[in-house]
């Protein structure tokens, strides 16, 4: 088909055909159409390990792969071929012809960040659920059109902060959305950053064929730049321009469960500073909540911590599932200072489960968009150096014409999805 024709082709796609039962399939197991049927795209290093936790559900049936380098198109095929003793798998090296197929429930996208909002959006138009590794969205205006997408389209979408689904990070933020910590006061993040610098020119270097690299596809909505094996490697630009994305890199995780602790999952700050001579951001909530960004003072607890303060306690968790708490009273009953930390496989299940229940995952569109806006907010202060004010309710800084240019960037053609 005529990549013009793509969309008006894809808006037809039908519901997932994940509904139906077969008496042919064994006791205990999923028949042939009850299996959601799935792609990968973009299957990279940590990628693999999320297709893995995939691959690894009964009701799962992963039939293609779909990747801008020929390496790992191949790389990934052999790891899908393998679990199943076949060779059925089908690659793809445009995203375009892969989302074309009408046979897709939904894919699994861990392209390098760049590209993963305009390839969830894409997803979502040609009728697919979406599974996407975070950072879900590079800018607020990119934030704010994944969310409008998956409402009006009806799909299900699920960030890949995983962390909403494991048990120690669930008691934590249970302990402070229900008032265990007393008033919450101030809620930390780890950002895994703070660098916020615009991206670069690289050195140009031969460009290979486009069946082995696909610079062009490679590049999606990024300004074109010539081609560089150490951009090729890095998954770069995570936060519109700004490389290494700021605080997204664990912000994205660790912003968005303050965010789900202080019952915000609808809004974010609307005061932000920059980085200070304590060296950490922060921002203010209209509740009176503030949000520390930091990188020193956590307890050896494993990365991505989290710390809530309330005026009757405080409890600190990281992915290492242990706890640090004000009062062991705090904690749950029959809960030592230790749960499991850092699996998947729950996250990829609460999506799963949520494609044939047509709910809501955790990490929905609305949710990703709201936390992502607080990361890119924090990162364009920090940029300005200066301290912002934000309406949450028109998505614009107040007063500030150079920070309201910077919740958006000009994409390249043919990739603008908003």
């Amino acid at each position: 088909m005529k990549r013009r024709d793509f969309l008006k082709t894809a808006a037809a796609v039908a519901a997932p055909l994940v509904i139906s039962r077969r008496a042919l399939s064994a006791p205990g197991q999923p028949g042939t159409n009850d299996r959601i049927r799935m792609a990968g795209i973009g299957i990279g290093g940590r990628g693999s390990g999320v297709l893995g936790e995939f691959l690894g559900q009964p009701d799962v049936q992963c039939v293609a792969v779909c990747d801008a380098r020929a390496d790992r198109r191949e790389r990934t095929k052999k790891m899908v071929d393998d679990r199943y003793g076949n060779e059925d798998c089908v690659m793809y090296r445009d995203f375009r012809d892969l989302l074309a197929r009408d046979d897709l429930d939904a894919v699994l996208i861990t392209t390098g960040s760049n590209n993963h909002a305009m390839l969830s959006m894409y997803a979502a138009r040609a009728g697919k659920d979406v599974y996407c590794e975070k950072p879900c969205t590079k800018t607020i205006a990119e934030s704010l059109a994944l969310a409008e997408t998956f409402r009006r389209t009806g799909r299900v979408y699920q960030g890949g902060m995983q962390r909403r689904n494991v048990p120690n990070f669930e008691l934590a933020i249970a302990l402070a959305r229900t008032g265990k910590l007393g008033k919450l006061h101030t809620v930390h993040a780890h950002p895994g950053g703070m660098g916020t610098r615009t991206s670069g020119w690289p050195t140009p270097q031969p460009e290979p064929p486009e069946e082995e690299v696909d610079w062009d596809l490679f590049l999606g909505t990024a300004a074109w730049r010539p081609f560089s094996p150490g951009l090729l490697n890095s998954g770069f630009e995570k936060g519109g321009g700004l490389v290494g994305g700021g605080v997204l890199e664990w912000g994205s995780h660790c912003v968005d469960m303050c965010q789900w602790a202080n019952n915000a999952d609808d809004t974010v700050p609307v005061e932000y500073y920059p980085i200070g001579d304590d060296d950490r951001a922060s921002a203010l909530y209209a509740n009176g909540v503030k949000l520390v960004l930091r990188h020193d003072d956590w307890l050896p607890l494993g990365s991505c911590p989290v710390r809530f303060e309330g005026d009757a306690g405080w409890v600190e968790t990281g992915d290492s599932g242990k706890f640090g708490a004000s009062s062991q009273a705090l904690l749950a009953s029959g809960v030592s200072g230790e749960l499991p930390g850092q699996p998947h496989v729950s996250h990829v299940r609460d999506f799963l489960d949520c494609v044939k229940s047509r709910g809501n995952p955790r990490v929905n569109a609305d949710v990703a968009c709201q936390s992502h806006i607080a990361c890119h907010a924090v990162n364009i202060a920090i940029f300005l150096d200066r301290k912002l004010a934000y309406d949450p309710k028109k998505n614009e800084f107040l007063g500030d014409e150079q920070a309201n240019r910077l919740r958006a960037e000009a994409a390249r053609e043919p990739w603008r999805t908003y």
